[in-house]
């Protein structure tokens, strides 16, 4: 079993770091995926403070909080009414997931100036009977 094993990874190293392929220019495959950009959070991360919250939608679809001195209403959406969430807020940037899921319910940027915080608006979804390569970029 070791002879296999280490038959296995000597394979590996082989086709992944010394034998180029055609269908990625010539590189290898392991230079290719070091080539690529990662996946990483929409949101920055590093030295900031992140406020954690765990919550309740209440039966119009909000939770308040605290902000700038003032009570402010985050809007959550009617449908979640009662759902148990975590709130996650870094500054006036603010994220709102459901507590079992994980499913992100609501982003807002909140406005200062106002008691009642909408969702921040989603990217629509393509329409039916488009590909999702056929959207433009800007979308």
């Amino acid at each position: 079993m070791q002879a296999l094993n280490q038959q296995l990874e000597h394979f590996q190293e082989l086709y992944n770091e010394h034998r180029p392929h055609r269908a990625i220019n010539r590189s290898t495959p392991g230079e290719a995926y070091r080539s690529l950009p990662k996946a990483e959070p929409r949101l920055r991360h590093g030295d900031e403070h992140w406020r954690v919250r765990y919550d309740t939608v209440d039966n119009v679809g909000t939770i308040t909080i605290r902000y700038a001195g003032r009570l402010r209403h985050l809007g959550i959406g009617r449908a979640h009414a009662g759902t148990p969430v975590i709130l996650l807020m870094n500054g006036p940037q603010t994220l709102v997931t459901a507590r079992h899921t994980g499913e992100l319910l609501a982003e807002h940027i909140i406005d200062p100036g106002r008691d009642y915080q909408p969702r921040k608006r989603q990217k629509p979804l393509p329409k039916e009977g488009l590909h999702v390569n056929d959207v433009p970029e800007h979308l």
